[in-house]
C-alpha cells in the first residue's frame, strides 16, 4: 500500500501542509514538529510522488543524455555516472545514441520530443556552435570538444595537456620513435586534433622530430581500427618503440595486433591509451592511460543543467574543466621481476 501525505499528517498529528514543508526541505518548521513528521515518514515508509510534483511544476522529471556511440565504453561509463548523479535529484535519464549524424543530433538538440524532457546533456559530433545557436526551449549542457565556448554550458577536459602528459611519460621511459594512433582529418575529429597537438607538443619539448610516418589515422575509434592502424605502422618498416592511442579501445586493438606480430608489450613496444575504461584494467598487460574524472564530469554537467532547469536561463554560458590523471600501468611500466 502506497501511503499519502494525508496518512503521514494523521500519524504525526499535523497538517498536510506541514508534512509538505518537511518533505520539501523548508526551514521554518519547529524542530520537534520536524522530528515527529520524519518519524511518521519512516514508520509508514512514505515516498514522495515525484511524478505529481513534477507535473505541478510543469516538468517531467526526465532529462536526456545524447552521445554518439554506446559501443565506445567511455560513453557507457559516463552514462552510468550521469544516471547515478541525476537519481540524487529524483530524475530519470533517457539515453539517446545519435551515431554522430546531423539529423539525430538535431532531434536531440531540439529536445527529442514535445515536453518529453526537462533538459539535455549532449555530446555532439556533427553539429556546430552555429547549428546550436538560437535553439529555444530545452536547457542544454554540452560535453566533448566539438562545441566549446558556444551557446550553452560546456564541461570538458584539457585534451592537449593530457595528451602531452602521456606522451611525455613515454619519452621519460626512454622511447623516441613514438607513434600516434587515432588521427582524423574530418570536422568531427575535434578530440583527435587536440590530442595530436598535445602529442606533437611533447615531442617538441623533448627535441624529437615529428615524423608523419608515425601518425596513423583511424576513421573510427574502435578496437578494429586500432588493430588495423597498428598493423599498418608495422608494415611500413618504421617500427615504433612506443604508441600513444587516442582512446583505450584503439589501444586494445593495438595490443592485439602487436601480440599477433610476436612483439612484447612493453619490452618491444610500449602502449598507452586515453579514457581509463574498465577493460584496460583487466587487459594483458594492463593499460597505461589518461583517466578523465568521469564522475566529476557527470556531476558538473548535472549541476549546470539543474541550475538552468530551475530558471537560470539568462546567465552567460559557463565553461568548466574537469580534472584528468595519468595512470601508468603494465603496458608501459612492467612490474619488477621477483628476485
Amino acid at each position: 500500500m502506497r501511503h499519502r501525505l494525508k496518512d503521514v499528517a494523521e500519524r504525526a498529528g499535523v497538517s498536510v501542509k506541514t508534512v509538505s514543508n518537511v518533505v520539501n526541505g523548508y526551514q521554518h518548521v519547529r524542530p520537534t514538529t520536524r522530528t515527529r513528521v520524519e518519524q511518521a515518514i519512516a514508520e509508514l515508509n512514505y515516498r514522495p510522488n515525484l511524478s505529481a510534483r513534477n507535473l505541478r511544476k510543469g516538468r517531467t522529471g526526465v532529462i536526456a543524455l545524447a552521445v554518439p556511440e554506446l559501443d565506445i565504453p567511455y560513453f557507457a561509463e559516463l552514462a552510468r555516472h550521469v544516471v547515478t548523479t541525476a537519481a540524487e535529484l529524483g530524475w530519470t535519464v533517457l539515453i539517446d545514441q545519435t551515431g554522430g549524424g546531423p539529423e539525430r543530433e538535431r532531434a536531440a538538440a531540439a529536445g527529442i520530443g514535445d515536453h518529453l524532457i526537462d533538459g539535455l546533456i549532449f555530446s555532439p559530433l556533427a553539429l556546430t556552435a552555429e547549428d546550436l545557436t538560437g535553439l529555444d526551449g530545452t536547457p542544454m549542457v554540452l560535453l566533448g570538444e566539438r562545441v566549446d565556448h558556444g551557446p550553452a554550458d560546456h564541461v570538458g577536459i584539457d585534451n592537449v595537456t593530457a595528451a602531452r602528459e602521456v606522451t611525455a611519460h613515454l619519452i621519460g621511459l626512454g622511447h623516441r620513435r613514438i607513434a600516434a594512433i587515432g588521427a582524423q582529418g574530418t570536422a568531427e575529429g575535434a578530440s583527435a586534433r587536440l590530442r595530436l597537438a598535445g602529442y606533437a607538443a611533447a615531442l617538441a619539448d623533448a627535441g624529437i622530430t615529428y615524423d608523419e610516418r608515425l601518425v596513423a589515422p583511424a576513421p573510427a575509434w574502435h578496437r578494429a581500427d586500432g588493430a588495423a592502424a597498428m598493423r599498418h605502422l608495422l608494415d611500413t618498416g618504421v617500427r615504433p618503440d612506443a604508441v600513444f592511442c587516442f582512446n583505450d579501445t584503439l589501444a586494445l586493438g593495438a595490443l592485439r595486433a602487436l601480440h599477433e606480430a610476436g612483439l612484447r608489450v612493453p619490452a618491444d613496444v610500449a602502449v598507452a591509451g586515453f579514457d581509463d575504461i574498465e577493460d584496460g584494467r583487466f587487459s594483458i598487460p594492463t593499460l597505461t592511460t589518461i583517466a578523465p574524472d568521469k564522475a566529476r564530469i557527470a556531476k558538473l554537467a548535472v549541476e549546470l543543467l539543474a541550475n538552468r532547469i530551475a530558471g537560470d536561463r539568462q546567465a552567460p554560458p559557463k565553461e568548466l574543466t574537469a580534472p584528468h590523471y595519468l595512470t601508468p600501468r603494465e603496458s608501459t611500466t612492467p612490474p619488477p621481476t621477483p628476485t
